[in-house]
């Protein structure tokens, strides 16, 4: 856990200066700060966007009594992204627009099932009653 949190704290940021940097040499600093600005614009627009797709496969998986399990890791993966889009960097705008695109969440998907499944099955995770304890 402690290699993951490093990584997320200092490995990250450290690619983003560095890809930032190269940026502003090659293009400028004018057109980095504008590519900055307009990922930032677009991709608040596209996590809008398909959060409102998801939050409506949600409400009408509930009212036709479905499981909503697709809609909520769909859910889960576009508030990623939305994350993703806000901090500064292209790095993270990269993977936070893919996120943003059903195909690539289809393929991420199994991935989220398993890694839920593995924990309830450990009991790092308990279900009772539709509540989680722990």
């Amino acid at each position: 856990m402690l290699k993951y949190l490093i990584l997320l704290f200092v490995g990250i940021p450290f690619i983003e200066i560095v890809a930032l940097l190269y940026s502003g040499k090659w293009f400028g600093l004018w057109p980095t700060l504008l590519l900055i600005v307009t990922t930032g614009v677009l991709g608040a627009y596209l996590a809008k966007r398909e959060g409102i797709k998801a939050w409506q496969q949600f409400q009408y998986r509930m009212q036709t009594m479905d499981a909503p399990g697709l809609a909520l890791i769909d859910s889960v993966l576009i508030g990623v992204a939305g994350i993703l889009l806000v901090l500064p960097g292209f790095i993270t705008d990269i993977f936070g627009f893919l996120l943003l695109f059903p195909i690539v969440r289809k393929q991420i998907r199994p991935l989220f099932v398993r890694k839920l499944a593995k924990k309830i099955q450990n009991d790092e995770i308990i279900i009772v009653n539709g509540k989680r304890i722990k």
